[in-house]
């Protein structure tokens, strides 16, 4: 297993949690802006917060199908410097907010069956990441953040054109195993390293971090 998988840590609500999680080695720090998440902020809250992350790690902005009012607002108001898509955008949605915001763009995708792969190379051409998520059950609130890993062997040592990072249900206990089956380079992480639902602890971060460069 590569030393240099980078680890992305998503749903940061205090600066105490923003610290540890970039001190643990976290090569970029996510930031939810969905308002039915556990791990949401406020634009305000978030411009604070990425006041706090070093130099050299990457603040990324997760928006579940936002309109281009509301991710102005996060660009023109914060130092973020990448949009995370997680909702149903399209890859023409796609492209229109990398145009328009003349930020790098990681797209989401879930995936729950072999049927769901071949998004990866559509979104491939549009996004600049891909992020691989597990596809949310039916009736879940939430687009991503749900605990839930999926057949890891669906995406096992598969090559695309875009750097792209293994979610969904990651662990401490299982990141090492995920990123020998897939061959992943960058892993996401955000309940797989809380206590209770939005808040991240200290202790499982840098152990996740780790496990994750062991």
């Amino acid at each position: 297993m590569p030393a240099d998988t980078a680890v992305k840590i998503c749903g940061l609500k205090t600066r105490d949690q923003v610290l540890a999680a970039a001190e643990a080695g976290a090569r970029y720090l996510g930031f939810n802006f969905f308002a039915k998440s556990p791990r949401s902020v406020t634009v305000e809250q978030a411009a604070d917060l990425m006041l706090d992350v070093p130099v050299g790690v990457a603040k990324v902005s997760l928006v579940v199908n936002m309109d281009d009012v509301g991710i102005a607002r996060i660009v023109e108001q914060t130092t973020v410097d990448m949009i995370q898509l997680h909702g149903s955008e399209s890859p023409e949605r796609v492209a229109e907010v990398r145009a328009r915001f003349g930020l790098p763009v990681i797209k989401a995708i879930g995936i729950a069956g072999p049927e769901d792969v071949a998004a990866i190379d559509v979104y491939s051409d549009v996004a600049d990441q891909l992020l691989i998520d597990a596809k949310p059950p039916k009736g879940a609130e939430l687009p991503g953040g749900n605990g839930l890993p999926f057949d890891w062997r669906l995406v096992n040592r598969k090559y695309w054109r875009k750097p792209w990072m293994l979610a969904g249900g990651l662990t401490v206990d299982n990141v090492a195993l995920a990123i020998q089956m897939t061959g992943a380079r960058q892993v996401d992480v955000a309940s797989g390293v809380e206590s209770a639902p939005g808040v991240k602890d200290a202790t499982l971060m840098q152990a996740f971090v780790a496990a994750a460069q062991s």
